[in-house]
């Protein structure tokens, strides 16, 4: 049987493929690939081949760290390569295993031991799929750190409830016809089936004729006797994905960064629905997160809190830093996953390392995880992925709720992450007289913070006329502290990320050491300087930036144009004032706004950026 193969660079849509077309054979590959090696063109495109005869094929995320060495050795058995990819080396080494073992006399090696065989000499993250002109109607998967699901669609209902999910005949149970998908994102699967397997780390999926068998690889089980390893089946079960098929689509709005803006009053609701309580007459206001209850006696007893994460997580957790600090009067410490890796920085048994992460399965943050588990943390998972590989691996966690983010930039999965954190100051903190007031401010205002988004989200046309103002711009500067110095960072990675102009968000304490030398009456700056403790701080940057005629642009509470603006020398956002811990989650959406804007109006792909992907897999 002969394999076809087709490869094409650009938007899917675009493209001149027939998506409509109907082909006799039941089992196919395709992938949508993010370059890691080799630029985006044909010959780098997935499937990737194991040469002219199509004899192997693979598609694959992640990647492969060793692939230089195996392609190195692959050559000198006569392997010729086209692509500049670290993935070409995995169909050429299954061919290699494949026709050793038969050469060796192998009795009927089957597709299974190809690719266990093959994984034995992988190093580095991935999610793979194969398909061979060999083993017509068959795929293999398998995965190790890179996410993978299997979507099972007409299960037969009865059989799903409970049962175990072990071999070929568990789908055979009725005579409807069934489909099998396999993804490693669970958007891809909802709009055919809502009930899934999480594939593990080191589990090979095997799927024929209708029929699944999982195997387990076991890196220790080599070739034995000249023979091929033979693992045995395992047991898994079925799960049912909490989410709809409205949730991915777009609706009345034209992009999914545009939806997802307007969404946060609903899942800022959400986030916090059944984990605050108000209590009767005689009750105090408390938090209730399920996630944690049974380990805050621990970490209210540890030597310090460590937040991990990257990008936009990262920020969420320096918004919330100092309400746990204040809260919990446990110091707490911020690390980007990368960096702490990097340094190999010292995490303690006594540590309590919090790891945030809108996907669960960000590469960084799980190499971090991994690394303070070996140092004895107690580890803490703060995500938006039930069944995320972050969920299953750390002690304990909270679910942020926020619902299904499309959008490569993160907007609601952002302020829900504050949210969250912010209850797990107050969880934390504990129901001390000290601080009771205080906490039943902030209990209020979260309470009543849906409103305020709702409200701010009013500014929409506002920021689009602004967008207008700055759409030949170049770069962007944003200044912040406090609470607002991660609104400040976040801000301007919205306009990065999305708008493709270089911004830069600054602490508003280090203006002079350095940044004030690019104030002119060209370059826009952002300054956010709502009513908190660092206000007046803000007023005197404010005033040193006017007086070198800075093109200012200020984010200030209701009412205090006047007290940031004299005379009307700048343009001024206002916005709704909330608690002060809480107001980095309003101040964000008008800048939130402004890069949605900015990126429609320059004409960039708003919910696919350049070069980025929504979930960052690879390190």
């Amino acid at each position: 049987m002969s394999l076809g193969l087709i490869h094409n660079r650009g938007d899917v849509a675009a493209t001149e493929l027939n998506l409509e077309k109907s082909y006799s054979i039941h089992a196919g590959i395709a992938h949508t690939r993010w370059a890691t090696h080799g630029e985006p063109a044909p010959r780098n495109s997935h499937p990737q081949t194991s040469g002219s005869g199509n004899d192997f094929l693979v598609v694959h995320n992640g990647v492969i760290t060793n692939y230089q060495v195996l392609k190195e050795t692959l050559v000198r058995h006569g392997f010729t390569f086209e692509s500049e990819t670290d993935t070409e080396v995995i169909p050429k080494l299954a061919k290699f295993v494949f026709d050793k073992a038969n050469e060796e006399g192998d009795q009927a090696v089957t597709f299974s031991e190809v690719v266990l065989e093959v994984m034995r000499h992988l190093e580095g993250a991935y999610a793979l799929i194969f398909k061979s002109r060999h083993y017509p109607n068959e795929l293999i998967a398998c995965k190790r750190g890179s996410p993978l699901l299997l979507g099972v669609k007409e299960l037969n209902e009865d059989a799903c409830k409970g049962s175990a999910f072990h071999d070929a005949k568990f789908l055979s149970k009725n005579a409807n016809p069934k489909e099998l998908f396999l993804s490693s994102d669970a958007n891809a699967l909802i709009e055919h089936t809502k009930k899934v397997l999480v594939i593990e780390d080191g589990e090979v999926v095997r799927l024929k004729e209708g029929g699944v068998s999982i195997l387990k690889f076991d890196n220790d089980k080599g070739r034995n006797g000249g023979s091929l390893s033979r693992p045995a089946s395992v047991q898994r079960a079925l799960s049912i994905l909490e989410m709809e098929v409205e949730q991915i689509n777009k609706g009345k709005y034209e992009h999914y960064m545009q939806k997802e803006i307007h969404e946060q009053p609903e899942s800022l609701t959400t986030t916090m629905r059944g984990r605050l309580i108000r209590g009767g007459s005689c009750k105090a206001k408390t938090v209730l997160l399920g996630g944690l209850k049974d380990h805050l006696k621990t970490i209210r007893r540890s030597r310090r809190i460590v937040f991990i994460g990257c990008g936009t997580s990262y920020n969420a957790a320096l918004a919330a830093r100092p309400i746990l600090e204040e809260l919990s009067g446990v110091p707490v410490t911020m690390e980007i996953a990368s960096d702490i890796l990097d340094r190999q920085g010292p995490i303690y048994r006594e540590d309590t390392a919090v790891f945030v992460s809108q996907s669960g399965e960000t590469a960084d943050t799980l190499h971090a995880l991994e690394y303070a588990l070996e140092n004895g943390a107690l580890c803490v998972g703060i995500t938006n992925t039930v069944g995320s590989i972050i969920a299953q691996n750390t002690h304990c966690g909270v679910h942020i709720n926020a619902g299904c983010e499309i959008g490569v930039a993160s907007t609601k999965a952002y302020t829900s992450q504050i949210v969250v954190m912010a209850m797990l100051a107050l969880a934390i903190g504990g129901d001390t007289i000290s601080n009771q007031e205080r906490r039943e401010a902030i209990i209020d205002g979260l309470f009543d913070l849906p409103n305020k988004v709702r409200e701010v989200l009013k500014l929409d046309q506002e920021m689009k006329d602004l967008a207008k103002l700055l759409i030949a711009e170049q770069s962007l500067l944003v200044f912040g502290r406090g609470y607002n110095y991660a609104t400040a960072l976040e801000g301007a990675l919205k306009v990065k990320e999305v708008a493709l102009m270089h911004s830069e968000g600054i602490l508003a304490g280090e203006m002079k050491h350095g940044p004030l030398a690019l104030v002119d009456e060209n370059l826009p700056i952002v300054v956010i300087a709502t009513r908190d403790a660092c206000f007046s701080k803000q007023q005197s940057v404010i005033q040193q930036l006017h007086a070198r005629k800075g093109r200012l642009i200020v984010m200030c509470s209701k009412g205090d144009a006047a007290l940031v603006c004299p005379g009307g020398a700048c343009r001024v956002i206002e916005v709704p004032q909330v608690e002060d811990c809480l107001q980095p989650v309003v101040n964000i959406v008008p800048l939130q706004l402004l890069a949605y804007h900015l990126t429609v109006i320059r004409g960039y792909n708003v919910d696919q950026p350049r070069n980025l992907a929504k979930s960052v897999t690879t390190q």
